[in-house]
């Protein structure tokens, strides 16, 4: 299981949604193994005057938080975020300079879903990977 929430200045997320919604569930199909079925994206986007960004940002500056059930190799944690970087890079046209990327892992039991904790969840893809 993964929630992905991602936050940037509105007047440039807002029209690269669906190709960086696509990017990014590209990339965690393949490095997470997930389903291509399965995606959860919420965008946030900002106005300009809150969202504060560190020097050397332009308006394309870009937050990345991944929230998944602990259990990934560090190997593979690594890729994603790689892969996020170049292919973000590559098909949108975002710097590396503008992604910030963050993987927040917690127990499966401390996730709810299908009605359900999370350590009593039947996954149709593997969590270790």
């Amino acid at each position: 299981m993964a929630q992905i929430k991602i936050y940037g200045i509105k007047d440039h997320l807002n029209p690269i949604k669906r190709q960086l919604s696509d990017v990014i569930h590209d990339c965690v199909v393949d490095a997470l193994q997930f389903p291509p079925d399965k995606r959860a994206h919420r965008f946030f986007p900002m106005a300009k005057e809150d969202f504060f960004a560190p020097s050397g940002r332009t308006d394309a500056y870009t937050i990345i938080e991944i929230s998944m059930i602990t259990g990934r190799e560090t190997a593979t944690k690594k890729k994603l975020i790689r892969m996020l970087f170049d292919t973000i890079q590559e098909r949108i046209g975002i710097a590396h300079q503008d992604i910030e990327i963050c993987i927040v892992e917690s127990p499966a039991c401390n996730w709810g879903f299908r009605g359900m904790h999370g350590d009593e969840v039947s996954l149709n893809y593997q969590i270790n990977v």
